[in-house]
């Protein structure tokens, strides 16, 4: 690692922010949803957003990381979430085209994005579709430290996951 730099932290939202996929016999009541304080015109457009806790805001801030968007939601994150969640405009990874080679092999179609984006430094990326091919690959591919952490997309991202990045960009930060 170079200086002072942060390692980087790619945060995917359907999955960690936004938890779904519960059965009713998992959640009777379904998902709890929020009010952030800063609702916005998207949270009524997409009322998915309400179940992100706006908690998770404060949380990620103080992790010792470069947050960085690694969603589908592109640019829409930092106009729905980041408000939502107060969090300032972050970095877009931008997606290249999925390979049938990456297909094939299991590969996670935003892995090769994130390894180019990350360019040797230290990261964490927070998603709930991660597979073992994904961590095998990094391990292959990546000069420098990185933690590929799952999230349980029925109960999206945790005090205990909060907990693990908390350590592991702690350990990794200048």
């Amino acid at each position: 690692m170079i200086g002072n730099t942060l390692p980087l932290l790619f945060l995917d939202v359907d999955g960690p922010l936004i938890p779904f996929g519960a059965t009713r016999q998992q959640l009777p009541h379904g998902y709890p949803t929020y009010r952030s304080g800063r609702e916005t015109q998207a949270a009524d457009a997409n009322p998915l957003i309400t179940r992100i806790d706006p908690a998770h805001g404060p949380r990620l801030m103080a992790l010792p990381c470069e947050l960085v968007w690694a969603t589908t939601w592109m640019s829409d994150a930092n106009e729905c979430i980041a408000p939502w969640l107060g969090l300032p405009e972050l970095p877009v990874v931008i997606w290249p085209e999925p390979s049938d080679e990456d297909e094939r092999g299991g590969l996670h179609w935003k892995t090769r994005g994130i390894l180019d984006w990350a360019a040797g430094r230290p990261f964490a990326w927070v998603d709930d579709e991660i597979t073992d091919a994904d961590r095998i690959w990094t391990e292959a591919h990546h000069p420098g430290r990185a933690l590929l952490r799952r999230v349980d997309p029925r109960q999206g991202i945790t005090d205990e996951d909060f907990a693990a990045l908390d350590l592991w960009l702690r350990l990794h930060a200048g």
